[in-house]
């Protein structure tokens, strides 16, 4: 009872993974068309075209401003980094938008800057965009 280790014809049990990846490249290809056609808009947001929007008055935007001096001022009114929080937070409180502008001074140091930011969010504001600083002073 002798057993051979050639090829005897016999039966080939091997999976035949020909189809099945037939079958995986036409589900890749529907899948492409149907993220490539899912994709016809885009979502953008266009400013209106009214120019007497443009008229308003008083500007509801604060802006806290770091002079080169080491002070602090707040759409005009100066307060010290002590009173800093409480100033912010009372004039956040009823607003819906907790937006402030930073607008440091030409020779203010990072870590003031940094102190600045931390005591804003540490008083409510959620948004905080820093403004390019100008050579000339203003």
């Amino acid at each position: 009872m002798a057993m051979s280790a050639g090829s005897s014809g016999g039966v080939n049990s091997d999976i035949n993974v020909t189809p099945m990846i037939d079958v995986l490249l036409v589900l890749l290809i529907i899948f492409m068309v149907v993220i490539a056609l899912g994709r016809t808009a885009v979502p953008i947001q266009i400013p209106p075209t009214d120019t007497e929007a443009k008229n308003v008055d008083q500007s509801t935007q604060i802006v806290l401003e770091l002079r080169d001096d080491g002070t602090y001022w707040i759409n005009g009114t100066q307060y010290s980094l002590a009173n800093l929080g409480t100033a912010i937070k009372t004039i956040f409180d009823p607003r819906p938008v907790k937006l402030l502008f930073l607008k440091p001074g030409l020779n203010r140091l990072y870590k003031d800057v940094i102190a600045a930011v931390d005591v804003a969010r540490g008083s409510g504001v959620e948004v905080i965009g820093v403004t390019p600083i100008e050579a000339n002073g203003s």
